[in-house]
């Protein structure tokens, strides 16, 4: 059974950095596109970054020059390194592969 478990999350300060990373079990991120997303209180899930199974990256706007998605190459794990946090990026971080959905891992950016 396909599995995706996250961690990294936790309180940063505006302008610090973070390392999400999101572990598969059973899932071969070369071989599918993988996705960060996160959901703010009150806000619809967006969409943050994905990597492409050939390696191609697109991030959203909001995170551009900020954010770098990234897996092992191995490619047992996903990553996504932000830097330069601001407060509105606070939210529940998740990584997605087709059907299978981690838990989230929990991001708060104090200003």
């Amino acid at each position: 059974q396909a599995r995706l478990v996250e961690s990294g999350g936790g309180l940063v300060q505006a302008g610090g950095s973070l390392r999400l990373s999101c572990v598969g079990s059973n899932i071969d991120f070369r071989l599918k596109s993988a996705t960060w997303y996160r959901q703010a209180p009150g806000k619809q899930r967006e969409l943050v970054a994905t990597i492409a199974s050939g390696g191609a990256k697109t991030y959203a706007d909001s995170v551009k020059g900020r954010f770098t998605i990234s897996r092992d190459s191995a490619a047992r794990s996903l990553y996504l390194q932000m830097n330069n946090l601001k407060s509105e990026y606070t939210a529940v971080y998740s990584c997605s592969v087709d059907t299978v959905w981690g838990q989230g891992t929990q991001v708060t950016v104090s200003s």
